[in-house]
């Protein structure tokens, strides 16, 4: 019975933000803890229970998770190694398997993932597998100290159980034929904005295709990963980059992609018109829904969730049978207390102009935990079957309906406003905070999608993010 040690560390990290990211905000697992989460819709859940079929004994050492959001304090490292080292340094398994997301940066440590791979090598020479997410920023020393590493291949992120199966069954592979890849890194020095980088468009469709087509033409090569980075961390290795896991050598497979990625690169490279531009485009409004994206507040990218441009576009636009959603406990605790004129949003941001004072009516105050109605939504791959937004808010003003949560809250579920009591699909207008991940859950309710610029630290727009160490084009 092979014994494998099993880890995970995931955490998107925007290092444009204002703030640190500490261990509070970490949901964290240690050792038999993490087999709870087995069977459920995340890729350990996934691995835990696939481990089973191959008569796997898991060795469970701790498992760390976060919202994307700002730099992660030093703290949050070394706590993680002080759980992970004991049971590394204990010895007696197979392999390792770690669930990764591949952008994470500390205080003083650029590079996490490569960091804690480094740490594993001057432990064990065992085999290290394992899965990570489409925007990693994937480093050389992420190559070189892992065997195996499969990134998800779809964005929205409906894949990442499925991805982290497929590097589990890669692992059997190297168990059961003795035969271990290498990774080998291809990085063509693009940077790509996340609107930009879904897979249902190129330039992600094509490389995507090509990828698998490599995959089905050479048996040496295990896995090809088409990387799209995560443009809002500033690293060396921040960008586009195409991973190859092989018994041989896939360095023509990775020029192919790297130079048609290159030729493509235009079509990443989006920017979004103004949100008073669109919403005057918008009158009268039409039949149907309109899901008004706002990007520069990204929650699936670190944005705080609660900058004011599009609530104030909307307000002064004056658009009726709307709504939108804004993180801002606040103001959650100031309606508990009877208050009806509140200063929402505008406090997690420099970038934006500061809070809107409202009169509002209040319409419901809940608890904020639902379970998700997609168990294979963006929003899966990183929470499991249920999220908990803390309490909340349902609040009226003129037309527009706003959603207050306690808890920064990604619009990757619908669940989301159902458990509130809001039919989001019989709306006109709704507004979400994303770029591309919560198209899996609007996409079948929209009658039309527009992305709108507002203020903001997830901005389509690089061009305007004070890079320093990142290595562009």
């Amino acid at each position: 019975m092979p014994r494998i040690l099993i880890a995970g560390l995931f955490h998107e990290t925007h290092t444009f933000l204002d703030g640190k990211t500490s261990l509070s905000d970490f949901q964290v697992r240690r050792g038999d803890e993490m087999l709870a989460c087995k069977g459920d819709s995340s890729p350990l859940g996934g691995v835990l229970e696939l481990a089973d079929e191959f008569g796997w004994q898991m060795m469970p050492a701790a498992d760390y998770r976060a919202q994307p959001s700002a730099i992660v304090e030093d703290e949050v490292i070394e706590q993680f190694w002080n759980d992970v080292a004991p049971v590394a340094r204990k010895g007696g398994y197979d392999a390792v398997y770690l669930v990764l997301h591949g952008a994470m940066a500390a205080q003083t440590i650029v590079d996490v993932e490569g960091e804690v791979l480094r740490r594993l090598r001057q432990i064990t020479q065992m085999p290290i597998f394992g899965v990570f997410d489409l925007h990693a920023n994937f480093s050389p020393a992420m190559s070189e100290l892992a065997d195996c590493l499969v990134g998800y291949r779809e964005n929205p992120h409906t894949d990442a159980r499925e991805a982290g199966l497929i590097a589990a069954r890669l692992l059997n592979r190297c168990l059961t034929t003795g035969q271990r890849p290498r990774i080998q890194i291809k990085q063509p020095g693009l940077l790509w904005p996340p609107t930009g980088t879904g897979t249902a468009n190129d330039p992600m469709r094509t490389l995507e295709a090509m990828a698998r087509q490599c995959e089905g033409e050479d048996e040496s090569l295990w896995a090809m990963s088409v990387v799209a980075g995560f443009s809002f961390a500033d690293t060396p290795d921040t960008g586009v980059s195409f991973v190859a896991c092989s018994t041989g050598d896939a360095t023509p497979q990775l020029e192919a992609l790297a130079k048609r990625a290159r030729e493509l690169s235009h079509l990443a490279e989006i920017t979004d018109p103004p949100a008073d531009e669109v919403l005057k485009q918008l009158k009268p409004l039409r039949e149907g829904l309109t899901v008004l994206v706002e990007p520069s507040d990204n929650i699936g990218g670190g944005a705080p969730g609660d900058s004011t441009g599009l609530l104030r576009a909307l307000i002064d636009h004056r658009v009726e049978n709307a709504a939108i959603c804004l993180c801002d406990p606040q103001s959650v605790r100031e309606l508990e207390a009877g208050a009806r004129r509140i200063q929402l949003g505008g406090k997690g941001s420099r970038l934006d102009p500061g809070p809107v004072e409202l009169e509002v009516e209040l319409i419901a105050l809940n608890d904020g935990r639902f379970e998700l109605e997609d168990k294979n939504s963006h929003l899966a791959s990183m929470c499991g079957d249920v999220f908990d937004m803390g309490r909340c808010a349902v609040v009226r003003h003129a037309g527009l309906t706003i959603l207050i949560t306690s808890v920064k809250t990604p619009p990757f579920d619908l669940g989301q406003w159902h458990s509130q009591g809001i039919a989001v699909e019989k709306l006109s207008v709704v507004a979400v905070k994303a770029a591309v991940a919560h198209r899996r859950a609007y996409d079948k309710i929209a009658a039309r999608m527009l992305w709108v610029d507002t203020p903001g630290p997830c901005s389509s727009n690089l061009k305007t993010l004070p890079f320093k160490l990142a290595r562009r084009r």
